[in-house]
């Protein structure tokens, strides 16, 4: 390398503090590479999103920034990384720490100290921090990330939102340059991502405010595009290979791009690309939309709403006899007070939503539901049974219940035997079991992969072998603990598919779920619990046309039912405003 050469890398070091060029990287397990010849810079002060489809190489790109490959994570490295002028894989992952901080996907893993506080200062007493430096510190991250008044609480007591945050802090209190969020809001309410994302954007853009705390440059990956408006700019992974990137402005409002890739476009974008507006017009704000809506002369079709509605109604008429009903339950969990008094009533062939706050109670109500949790007080009707005097094996024949993470779920050595696991202890012969197993994989779309080892599928996929396991028992509720979550919009679609037609087919579907637009597309009626008490139970369009009821319990609806809200328009979906808009004067 010539003088002049070494002069302008070192420039070009200087003015960005990630410097990538030629980055390719294959796992020691073999396959196509993970990263495949990326070139890159990211300048100080930008707040940058990663995107992709599942297998894109988002988080082994995320990987290469602190250290954890090629450290710990084993393959062929070529090309070169830089953060702040050092290469990662020369120095060891905790020295690091000082430069890149990193908060995983399963935020919950980062945590295990027994007090907030102490949480926060692990890493700075292993730094040889002086005390009351340490105390200092830890009292700045505690006003930053929004937990004052929290220190002396038990991680485990903290609401998924601020479990993130002290995630994020304990990682800020090394004072990093940079800081990765490996999908920062995959397991949180709606209210708990908006507040990732400000604590982000205050993190980022005015780091002398906070508290004195503060970082100079934020790479977050994510998958929903109604938080990405926020970022500076917005790369787009396929293959191990950068597509595109640019502002998030720009890249936003290219509909066709998000489909090609698998991934969800922004909903406002696709609404009004989809009406035949070009791109250089395209809305990226809900006030803007509107705005667009009226000038357009763009009206409300009147007769397709009332077809909306009709629909609506002519489905209910469908639902057969009640088969969960509660009466007056009530349960706590070391004198703390998790569900008070809820009565509801589900019947069959329902697609019903839970949602609600972290800590509102979801899943411990549907616990109930099959025995996982037996009640304290008030009673619990399967069928017209009482759930007191039925066993574990008479629940399971009612309600299937499939848990949030399927790795919970799983622990047999091919995907026959998990499906099988169950009916086998049930006495089953090979025969009966073997059909259940071929029906249920059939139904999730797993024919053939009989002999694989769960663990070698990805994640959709391993979701589909423990949802086919509930359904090998041939249950009449199927219960669903956040279906979608930590899948890429192409497999959420594909998985919500499934359980719809699942619920086609006969099967009462009930749901819990904070990724709004799949409620608004799939359920028929939503349960909304706000601290353990049931606030309101109606229709899911009912539910979400009121978002003054919503914000109480901490959620919001679509990004694209929210613009419907404002037209005065009763739609859940993109498709369902597109049929319920024309042109000219209102009909």
């Amino acid at each position: 390398m010539t003088e002049l050469a070494k002069t302008n890398e070192l420039s070009r070091d200087e003015a960005n503090l990630v410097c990538i060029q030629n980055l390719s990287f294959q796992y020691s397990t073999g396959g196509r590479p993970a990263l495949d010849n990326i070139s890159l810079t990211i300048p100080n002060g930008q707040l940058v999103l990663i995107m992709g489809a599942g297998g894109a190489g988002k988080s082994t790109l995320l990987n290469t920034f602190n250290g954890l490959i090629p450290h710990f994570l084993k393959g062929a490295m070529l090309g070169s990384i830089r953060i702040a002028g050092v290469n990662p894989g020369q120095i060891g992952v905790s020295a690091m720490a000082g430069i890149v901080g990193l908060v995983f996907q399963d935020f919950e893993a980062q945590l295990f100290s027994t007090r907030v506080d102490l949480e926060l200062a692990f890493g700075l007493e292993n730094s040889g921090l002086d005390r009351r430096e340490m105390r200092e510190r830890v009292r700045r991250i505690c006003a930053a990330i929004g937990l004052q008044g929290l220190e002396s609480r038990e991680p485990s007591g903290l609401s998924g939102g601020q479990k993130q945050r002290l995630a994020i802090g304990a990682v800020l209190a090394a004072e990093p340059q940079v800081l990765c969020l490996d999908e920062p809001t995959t397991d949180l309410d709606p209210a708990g991502k908006t507040g990732i994302f400000a604590l982000l954007r205050q993190l980022r853009v005015a780091p002398d405010r906070c508290s004195g705390l503060g970082v100079e440059t934020i790479v977050v990956i994510e998958h929903e595009t109604e938080e990405a408006s926020c970022a500076d700019r917005i790369i787009l992974l396929e293959n191990g290979r950068v597509v595109v990137d640019g502002p998030a402005s720009a890249i936003l409002i290219d509909v066709e791009l998000f489909e090609r890739l698998g991934l969800m476009p922004f909903p406002i974008c696709a609404y009004f690309h989809r009406l035949g507006f070009g791109r250089e017009s395209l809305p990226l704000s809900l006030a803007s939309a509107e705005e667009l809506f009226h000038r357009e002369n763009l009206c409300v079709d009147r007769e397709a709403v009332q077809r909306l509605m009709t629909e609506d109604a002519v489905r209910a008429l469908l639902y057969g006899n009640e088969i969960i009903q509660t009466r007056g339950l009530c349960f706590s969990f070391d004198d703390q007070e998790v569900l008070k008094g809820i009565e509801l009533c589900i019947r069959e062939r329902e697609f019903v939503a839970i949602l609600g706050a972290n800590g509102s109670g979801k899943t411990t109500l549907v616990k109930h539901f099959n025995g996982l949790l037996r009640p304290q007080q008030g009673e619990i009707l399967l069928a017209g049974a009482d759930s007191r005097k039925l066993s574990i094996y008479e629940m399971g024949q009612i309600v299937g219940y499939v848990f949030q993470n399927p790795d919970q779920q799983i622990f047999c050595d091919t995907v026959y035997q998990e499906v099988a696991f169950a009916l086998k202890l049930r006495g089953l012969d090979e025969k009966e079991t073997g059909l259940r197993v071929q029906e249920a994989l059939a139904a999730v779309g797993l024919s053939g992969r009989d002999t694989e080892d769960p663990f070698s599928l990805t994640k959709g996929q391993r979701q589909r072998v423990a949802l086919a396991s509930v359904l090998a028992m041939k249950p009449r509720v199927l219960v669903l603990d956040e279906p979608t979550t930590g899948l890429d919009y192409k497999d959420q679609r594909r998985m919500m598919e499934l359980i719809r037609e699942l619920n086609q087919a006969g099967n009462t579907i009930v749901m819990i779920t904070h990724t709004m637009w799949v409620v608004a597309e799939y359920a028929h009626r939503v349960l909304l619990l706000q601290e353990g008490r049931l606030i309101a139970d109606a229709g899911t369009r009912a539910i979400f046309a009121d978002e003054e009821l919503l914000a109480q319990a901490e959620v919001r609806p679509p990004q694209i039912t929210q613009l419907a809200n404002r037209l005065g328009i009763p739609a859940l979906s993109v498709e369902e405003l597109l049929a319920c808009t024309r042109r000219g004067a209102s009909r």
